[in-house]
């Protein structure tokens, strides 16, 4: 009876914990989404696949995808004749064309750029990203990095990048982030939206938004969608084991920054 009563005070003290577990902030632009979270979704552009949707314009058919493609499946990059495609290797092997692509792995496929074969034998996850033609983009060939070699760029202590593609007409990039816990917290904003998907590690982050610091967490494949002009950076901001993230912005950006979390709306 006594080892019944304290397994069921256990269960109960566990039960009041998960409760009180704090929930990610809540905000008026996807911040601190957990792919895993979001429903499965059939993958129109590649038959055959499923997937998690960030982002969806269907007047456009463009948007952001993760996607798991099944062992042994084949068919084409897909997307839609005025759409530029961007497909990044999270996990397994995938073929564009005749390169092979690792973990790491990156292809940057122009508007006009169908019929790439599209293939993975082990089956692999990727990120699929669908956007609109940029009239402005200087980039008109396919760019193809098959993720065997890095080279990371420091550019401040604890904080290296790796570019996988900027474009010097539209000002438009992809590229990695790698952090390590000697970064420096720092309120930062940019001029363009940005994306970010977070491929390995583990980072805390917080958001300034109307001059009210919202703090959450990021595991691997943590998503966030953020405006222009959004101070993020600084506060809680940190991560003890380190971080890897794929970032895009699609349109030239500067970036700034603050000492502190203020109201940048009232700065207009």
């Amino acid at each position: 009876m006594r080892i019944a009563l304290i397994l069921l005070l256990l269960l109960s003290l566990s039960a009041g914990i998960a409760g009180c577990a704090t929930a990610p902030p809540k905000l008026p632009y996807p911040a601190f989404v957990q792919t895993d979270d979001l429903s499965d979704v059939f993958i129109a552009a590649l038959p055959g696949t499923r997937g998690k949707r960030y982002v969806e314009d269907y007047a456009t058919r463009t948007g952001r995808y993760r996607i798991n493609l099944p062992p042994s499946w084949s068919g084409t990059t897909g997307g839609v004749p005025d759409a530029v495609v961007e497909i990044f290797v999270l996990e397994g092997e995938v073929n564009v064309g005749d390169l092979k692509l690792i973990p790491g792995g990156y292809a940057y496929l122009p508007s006009g750029s169908l019929g790439f074969r599209l293939a993975s034998t082990p089956g692999a996850q990727i990120l699929y990203f669908l956007s609109g033609r940029d009239p402005s983009a200087v980039i008109r060939s396919p760019l193809i990095l098959d993720g065997v070699e890095t080279r990371w760029q420091q550019i401040a202590p604890g904080v290296s990048q790796y570019i996988l593609r900027s474009d010097p007409g539209s000002g438009a990039r992809t590229w990695l982030l790698k952090t390590t816990a000697e970064a420096e917290a720092v309120w930062t904003s940019s001029t363009a939206t940005r994306e970010g998907y977070l491929v390995s590690g583990a980072h805390t982050v917080s958001e300034c938004f109307e001059g009210d610091v919202k703090t959450g967490d990021y595991l691997p494949g943590g998503y966030f969608l953020r405006p222009a002009n959004m101070l993020n950076g600084g506060g809680e901001t940190a991560t003890e084991r380190g971080s890897v993230w794929f970032l895009s912005e699609s349109t030239a950006a500067s970036v700034t920054a603050a000492e502190a979390c203020i109201d940048t709306s009232l700065l207009d």
